[in-house]
């Protein structure tokens, strides 16, 4: 009978619990939805700064607008973590097309961010096509004095996205590398988009050890014009093809990390992070990369506030400057936590876009990610039901050690690199409705996370030991 008693007092002590959580998270979602600051935030960083380029008079005005705003929330501490961050300038608007059986073709292309210039009439000469670096390696010396076209396209067979974007991104960093030490004069890579369109993509590239007299130009082509020129190279084996570009590299500049927190009534020791990237490529003014990680992040203290959440560890939310270029905010914060033995047991990070939440990837133990599966019941009422083992985030990977658990946001990505560093990058593209799901669905696992803690790895060793 006695023991009766004690299953049955468990098992309401359970249901209370988690009926106490159910209450909690319908809380911030309501909040989110009914009273969210995410959009609104969004608004004035899109439409107001614009694309935030790492050293930019842009990204300046975005750090001092995110730490007014974030000083307006009333938290324990707001400050700014200086990081020394690389500055280029796209310059001019470029200028592509090539020549074949006497007709000109006007093409749409972008500098890749990290590029050298053309040279100043621009840059003509005869096309080669790959779709990999095992393509050029063949090619060998042969592709001396030309311009090496990399079109090789994402996978549209893969369901995840990233993916596809992931299988062909070497050709966009690497590719100038690659060409440049077999002699080619500039390259050309087929934009990672899966729509076809006409809008360039850029994105990061580098030259690594090359030799500043091998480095050359680099531009990224929108889909339709790859198709267009791949299709022109079939015919025509003496395509030429022109383009100019005006970009430069200055020397490193100063610039800051957003931080600001809400101090943990229980364990103010124990750091838990949110965060986004706060700079953004130029083309278009970064709404979707990644302004909404930006502003879901600070909304998330804001919703632990309004939602009357005390926090028994430290919450802090942290705007990284430099993920695009480089990564200096991210490695900047690892260094200054590990410098002063700040122990970290929790980071996620928004980095994948605006759109409807559908759950989280994980690195962590397995203990955790199980722990995490329990709290499955809580989401489903939110239909967020992806929760796996997989990829966080690139500002918080410098964090990683044995114990701390790391999270990324999954929004539904179908969309997603229709927008990824082009143009239409825009405020327009983002829905209020699913940016104040994904900030609520990010304060409910932050909640999660702070009330039941983390499985330590030494732990998990006693427990088997």
């Amino acid at each position: 009978m006695k023991l009766r008693l004690i299953i049955a007092a468990l098992f309401l002590s359970v249901n209370v619990i988690a009926q106490t959580d159910k209450e909690t998270l319908k809380t911030i979602y309501s909040q989110s939805l009914t009273n969210g600051k995410a959009y609104q935030w969004l608004d004035h960083l899109s439409n107001q700064i614009g694309g935030r380029l790492s050293g930019s008079v842009n990204a300046e005005k975005a750090v001092q607008y995110t730490k007014t705003e974030l000083q307006k929330l009333g938290l324990d501490k707001v400050w700014l973590q200086e990081v020394i961050v690389p500055k280029w300038e796209r310059g001019e608007k470029e200028v592509g097309y090539f020549t074949t059986l006497g007709k000109q073709v006007n093409v749409n292309i972008c500098a890749l961010g990290g590029s050298v210039a053309t040279p100043n009439n621009g840059l003509k000469a005869k096309v080669v096509e790959v779709k990999s670096f095992e393509e050029l390696a063949k090619l060998g010396t042969s592709v001396k004095g030309k311009i090496v076209f990399f079109n090789g396209a994402m996978n549209p067979e893969l369901i995840h996205t990233f993916e596809a974007y992931g299988g062909c991104s070497k050709q966009r960093y690497a590719g100038a590398y690659e060409a440049g030490k077999l002699g080619a004069v500039g390259v050309i890579v087929r934009s990672l988009n899966l729509r076809q369109d006409n809008l360039p993509h850029t994105g990061s590239m580098g030259y690594l050890d090359l030799p500043n007299n091998q480095r050359i130009p680099s531009a990224a082509i929108s889909t339709n014009d790859a198709n267009a020129l791949s299709a022109a190279l079939k015919n025509d084996k003496n395509l030429e093809f022109y383009f100019k570009q005006n970009c430069k590299q200055f020397d490193d500049v100063l610039s800051y990390n957003v931080i600001g927190e809400i101090t943990g009534s229980q364990f103010p020791n124990e750091y838990m992070v949110v965060g986004g990237h706060l700079d953004s490529w130029d083309l278009g003014d970064g709404s979707h990369d990644d302004g909404a990680g930006v502003v879901q992040s600070m909304d998330v203290l804001r919703l632990l506030k309004e939602s009357g959440i005390k926090p028994k560890r430290t919450i802090r939310v942290v705007l990284f400057m430099n993920e695009e270029n480089g990564l200096r905010g991210g490695k900047k914060y690892a260094e200054e936590a590990k410098r002063k033995n700040e122990n970290h047991v929790f980071a996620l990070e928004s980095d994948s876009g605006g759109f409807t939440p559908r759950g989280f990837s994980f690195d962590c133990s397995e203990a955790n990610l199980n722990k995490v599966l329990s709290w499955e019941p809580l989401f489903k009422p939110y239909l967020i039901h992806y929760f796996e083992k997989g990829y966080s985030g690139a500002d918080i990977g410098p964090l990683k050690n044995d114990n701390i658990v790391l999270a990324g946001l999954r929004p539904d990505s179908q969309r997603y690199f229709d927008h990824h560093h082009a143009a239409n990058d825009t405020f327009d593209a983002v829905n209020k409705r699913e940016l104040e799901l994904g900030a609520a669905t990010m304060t409910s696992l932050i909640y999660l996370f702070d009330k039941y803690g983390t499985s330590n790895i030494s732990d998990i060793k006693e427990i088997k030991n």
